[in-house]
């Protein structure tokens, strides 16, 4: 199995900054794509950030030129660095992950969920 550690949350005014961290762990082979969701309380969850193993990314609009996901590889650890924040950031922000695992053995691939990290932007 993958587990996934969030941290990096809190309570922030708006225009500030807060970096977000998840670092996989298990009986990981490889990871594929890493990203950043999100839910407000009241929506459904929604795609932040993707990154893939070789550093391409995909970034909702919403966020684009403020929010920045990198990751290093050997860690297995993903980030977020969320700049100018606005008060409709505020939200529980997931850590996802696409894992080669070796079971008993054996390959195959997961989707892994980090258990969330909230963050409150104040306006």
């Amino acid at each position: 199995q993958v587990q996934l550690v969030e941290s990096g949350g809190g309570l922030v005014q708006a225009g500030g900054s807060l970096r977000l961290s998840c670092a996989a762990s298990g009986h990981i082979a490889s990871i594929n794509g890493m990203g950043w969701y999100r839910q407000a309380p009241g929506k459904e969850r929604e795609l932040v950030a993707t990154i893939t193993t070789g550093g391409a990314t995909n970034y909702d609009d919403s966020v684009k030129g403020r929010f920045t996901i990198s990751r290093v590889n050997a860690k297995n650890t993903v980030y977020l660095q969320m700049n100018s924040l606005k008060h409709e950031d505020t939200a529980v922000y997931y850590c996802n992950a696409n894992a080669l695992v070796v079971d008993r053995g054996w390959y195959r691939s997961l989707e892994a969920w980090g258990q969330g990290t909230t963050v409150t932007v104040s306006s």
